[in-house]
């Protein structure tokens, strides 16, 4: 029985010369009640209608229709069904209407007596967008009215008749009751005379005191929402920088939290350095599709302009995108000002904006932007990141309330990343600092142990030769061999101390010439057999491969390493095992040669794989292994092939599984290898050079 007609409009074809103002929920209340109020206090007994779109807006009203009933017995009041609100005679008539009737959407009191006329007939409007994204203002405070507000009796009798007519579709059984309302009140309409349409005028003052006011208290509520908005946004940024030093963990709250409050189609948060060319975005909100009132009013702008349209709404994602920055002007013109860049629409030009619209359309185009905001994330004038709101669809003024709310969370943000630097440079400190523990404590262990144990050696030794002068010669012989073996054992220590310590500090010039990896080989294992001489060793093969080219290197510091592996695999594999040299070639750029040095001894387990490049490690203890040595070899090489341009790593099966030790060297290229290749008697002074190198060593 509803009707999807609305009364405002019935009314307003019926009256094509009014026309219709926009009120707000507050005026609208103090108009009703003013216009109930005239009927309790005057003598008339009038017809009043009043239509409310729910049964708890009517609740809230029934006690003063009530009064009034007791004045007329011409009341009529329409409302939404509900529990309590029914279609009944008492006291006065009520009518409940369908919840498909335009009434739902209407708010209306007419009254019209023989001395005093007055109608209010208007129809909700939607709130205002901005302000109903406020979460500190009441809905109440921002519903909107578009309709009449008049004294005019002809108006006020065509509203009535509207109403009558509706109440009978819905109460058939008032039709002799409605005819004689009709009779009395509405017999004499006529055409209302615009020309006269003037109410009181100080009613129409306070009319417009109301609305002004009513517009003021909303700007001061948006004001105040904004302000808490503005401080909640940092609040949870704040608690969340307190909570967690992890910046991914602050910049994804940021992110939601930010678009939630101002609702961009897309929101950006990364970081970035001066160098990079591109970011890959990790953090981004946005809208699931564009407003299509802003698609509608883009597609009009476009037809105006013979711009291209699209029916796309889809607000495209930037997640895991590699986001081009170094190309980008904006990004630029931001990174070169260290301050925010605000642009309404990026298809004309923008006074603040360097660019033309043509040099964004890379950006613009691909990702539909069309209004944009840009702020950095700044500490002490360094560039830390940068904040992106895009709007898509149509252009948008960002307001000032905006823009400053995305800086203050900027701010907040560009601590954040400072903060959570410093807390990793902590970390890497701490993590030195428990390393350095380590070694300290590794050193007096080493030390007391490997430095004790000869020096006692050697004091028993020279204590014997000078307290038993009839000590057969034999005897004595032995005890200087011993005493002369512990002192270089003591040399050998300090050595291998120093040489680290000029390592870790980078005081090394490295001397690179253009070498035979064989010729270095060859000097390293003729090294291992001269100190080996007087026991068994494993066997020991090279098999190098065919066309090895030069290797690019110190070739002092390289026989050191070959010599240091090659002595680790001497001691942890037995007489009867085998120890093998062998090479690859990794083509690609830079050209690598590989050197592989294989054992069949004890092995290592898989993880002490990386630990046995440690300083001072020792697989059976500092001090219970049966091998000799500091357990600073390994990290010695590793230090000499980084140092190099190379790497260094082991692996094995396990336990007695053998072992192997892989590092790599940058090779000479082609061209320069066939230039060396026309210059053997450098190679051969090199190579001597190196042999007497290791001799001096030797002895």
């Amino acid at each position: 029985m509803g009707k999807s007609v609305s009364v405002v409009e019935e009314l307003l074809s019926a009256l094509p010369t009014v026309r219709p103002q926009l009120y707000f929920k507050t005026s609208l209340t103090a108009l009703s009640h003013a216009m109930e109020d005239q009927v309790l206090a005057g003598s008339d007994r009038p017809l009043v209608i009043a239509s409310f779109q729910q049964e708890r807006f009517y609740r809230q009203e029934a006690h003063r229709y009530q009064q009034i009933a007791a004045i007329t017995d011409q009341v009529y009041v329409l409302s939404g069904a509900g529990t309590s609100f029914e279609n009944q005679p008492q006291p006065y008539e009520t009518i409940a209407f369908d919840d498909e009737d335009a009434l739902t959407q209407e708010w209306h009191l007419v009254v019209l007596g023989d001395y005093y006329s007055a109608c209010l007939v208007c129809r909700e409007r939607q709130p205002i967008a901005a302000l109903s994204r406020s979460p500190g203002i009441a809905l109440d405070q921002i519903r909107r009215f578009e309709g009449l507000w008049t004294q005019d009796r002809a108006i006020t009798q065509q509203a009535a008749q509207l109403l009558l007519a509706r109440i009978q579709d819905y109460r058939s059984e008032l039709a002799d009751k409605l005819t004689k309302t009709r009779d009395r009140f509405l017999a004499d309409i006529t055409s209302p005379d615009v020309t006269k349409f003037d109410a009181d005028p100080f009613a129409q003052r306070l009319v417009t005191y109301l609305q002004a006011g009513q517009y003021k208290l909303l700007k001061a509520y948006k004001a105040i929402s904004d302000q808490e908005r503005r401080e909640r946004l940092v609040n949870s940024i704040t608690s969340a920088m307190r909570r967690s030093m992890d910046p991914d963990e602050i910049f994804e709250i940021a992110v939601h939290e930010l678009s939630q409050a101002i609702q961009p189609s897309r929101c950006l948060i990364y970081r970035c350095k001066e160098d990079l060319t591109a970011v890959k975005i990790q953090h981004e909100a946005r809208q699931p599709q564009i407003d299509p009132a802003q698609t509608n009013l883009t597609q009009t702008n476009a037809a105006q302009t013979n711009a291209p349209q699209t029916n796309n709404t889809q607000v495209k994602s930037l997640l895991n995108q590699s986001w081009p920055i170094q190309t980008n002007p904006l990004f630029q013109q931001v990174r070169t000002q260290l301050g925010s860049l605000v642009i309404a629409d990026t298809q004309t030009p923008q006074d603040n904006l360097e660019a033309s619209p043509q040099a964004l359309q890379p950006w613009t185009e691909p990702w539909q932007i069309r209004a944009w905001l840009i702020v950095p994330l700044v500490y002490q004038e360094r560039l830390l990141g940068m904040v992106e709101l895009h709007q898509c669809g149509e252009p948008h003024p960002w307001s000032d309330h905006d823009v400053a709310l995305v800086e203050a969370i900027a701010t907040q943000l560009g601590v954040a990343l400072i903060q959570a630097d410093a807390y990793a440079n902590l970390e890497d400190l701490n993590q030195q600092l428990e390393a350095l523990e380590r070694t300290r404590s590794n050193l007096i262990a080493i030390t007391g142990h490997e430095l004790r144990t000869p020096l006692s050696t050697i004091q028993v030794c020279l204590e014997s030769l000078a307290t038993e002068p009839d000590m057969p010669v034999e005897l004595q012989q032995i005890m200087l061999t011993s005493a002369l073996e512990d002192a270089e054992r003591m040399r050998k220590l300090v050595q291998d101390f120093l040489t680290l310590s000029r390592l870790e500090s980078g005081r090394i010039e490295w001397t690179l010439e253009s070498l035979s990896l064989q010729e270095c080989i060859d000097l390293a294992l003729s090294s291992i057999r001269a100190k080996h001489s007087n026991g068994e060793v494993p066997t020991l093969k090279s098999c190098l491969a065919a066309h090895m080219p030069l290797v690019r290197v110190d070739g002092e510091w390289l026989v050191e390493v070959l010599t240091k592996l090659l002595d680790n695999a001497c001691k942890f594999t037995p007489a009867t095992g085998q120890i093998t040299l062998s090479s690859l070639v990794h083509s690609g750029d830079p050209l690598m040669v590989e050197v592989i040095i294989a054992d069949t001894g004890r092995g290592i387990e898989p993880n002490r794989l990386e630990t046995v490049f440690d300083r001072f490690y020792q697989e059976e203890g500092a001090l219970r292994r049966t091998t000799g040595g500091t357990g600073l070899g390994l990290a010695i090489s590793r230090q000499i092939i980084t140092g190099l341009g190379g790497k260094i790593w082991a692996t094995s099966a396990g336990k007695d599984q053998g072992s192997e030790f892989h590092f790599t060297l940058p090779a000479v290229e082609a061209s320069v290898l066939s230039h060396a290749q026309t210059k053997p008697p450098a190679l051969k002074a090199a190579a001597g050079q190196l042999r007497q190198t290791a001799a001096a060593k030797n002895r």
